[in-house]
């Protein structure tokens, strides 16, 4: 074994123009989680324990797009999604269409733990949270003054926004700007997804993967991406585990995570090598990232779009937080 390796992300495909200020705010952010996490480790937490430990912790703060901060839906309600996935058993819970609950990633470890099936959405999730006892909140809990405005903006512009960076000088954006981006053939304003994820390797070389988000601003009500679908946001297994996070469409039609840990196992590939090949085989036209371990104590990361929030250590002392490509 390699001993352990932690990876966060809050998103991929950033706004350029970012001010200092809200890139240092999430720096600091990624950080703050990146310590959460190896104190875990070093205190001999699991690998699953961790990745859940740290999303919550993500999930709680509104800069990125998940729990509170949560992007808003054409209704101007939060619907949330999360999954989790332990590697040695390849057990796994995921969760859609969220109002009330205060933690996703907690709920989608409990379907894994406490329920019979692997994925719960919408009225049935919210009544297995009553059960459960989880902490319910009212949905204006999630919702922010900040993306209040980007649906005012994205309904005006009368588009999908992904998430809530806009690029400056698009403030006044309209249905009659020309996009060169689209998604699933239609034309989108800004692209700039912050869903969050977390990997993990523990010293016992157990790998572990979460991922959480709010969705897309604008967003059809019951619209379900990525971030839920295990082998597509979310994959874990006794080689890898991996967090995606990007254009939700293309990573479905990928199956980004689980395309990571295929490569390694039929391909022969390290890790950073599979990563790569992943980004740039099997996206197609979409734009996406992703975070990712080894059950070697690795840790990678590759994306195809103007940057990622991300943050990584190893147990040898390797740490690094960045957002642009080195």
């Amino acid at each position: 074994m390699g001993g352990w390796a932690i990876a966060v992300h809050g998103g991929a495909g950033v706004d350029p123009n970012l001010p200092m200020e809200r890139q240092e705010q999430a720096k600091q952010l990624l950080t703050r989680c990146l310590n959460l996490g190896i104190s875990a480790l070093r205190s001999d937490l699991a690998a699953i324990d961790v990745v859940e430990l740290v999303v919550r912790e993500l999930e709680t703060d509104p800069f990125f797009n998940s729990g509170r901060g949560s992007a808003l839906t054409e209704k101007g309600t939060v619907e949330m999604e999360a999954s989790i996935m332990d590697g040695p058993q390849r057990r796994c819970g995921a969760v859609s269409g969220l109002t009330t609950v205060k933690n996703p990633i907690s709920l989608a470890r409990l379907v894994m733990d406490k329920s019979p099936h692997s994925y719960l959405a919408f009225s049935g999730a919210e009544d297995f949270a009553r059960q459960q006892g989880v902490e319910l909140v009212e949905n204006e809990y999630f919702i922010t003054e900040e993306n209040v405005g980007m649906l005012k903006l994205a309904k005006e512009a009368n588009t999908i926004l992904f998430d809530y960076r806009i690029p400056l000088g698009m403030e006044s954006c309209s249905s009659g700007v020309e996009s060169p981006l689209h998604m699933n053939g239609l034309p989108i304003s800004v692209y700039a997804p912050e869903t969050v994820g977390c990997v993990v390797v523990d010293n016992q070389g157990r790998c572990a993967a979460a991922t959480s988000t709010g969705g897309l601003m604008n967003k059809m009500t019951g619209r379900i991406g990525d971030s839920p679908l295990i082998g597509a946001g979310t994959y874990a297994g006794d080689l890898c585990g991996v967090s995606c996070t990007g254009e939700g469409e293309a990573i479905i039609r990928g199956t980004l995570a689980r395309e990571v840990a295929a490569v390694m196992e039929y391909k022969g590939l390290g890790l950073q090598e599979a990563v790569d090949f992943v980004i740039k085989e099997r996206l197609d036209d979409g734009k996406a990232g992703l975070i990712a371990v080894s059950n070697k104590g690795e840790v990678a990361c590759g994306f195809n779009c103007t940057g990622m929030f991300r943050g990584c250590a190893t147990e040898d002392g390797f740490m690094e937080v960045g957002i642009w490509e080195q």
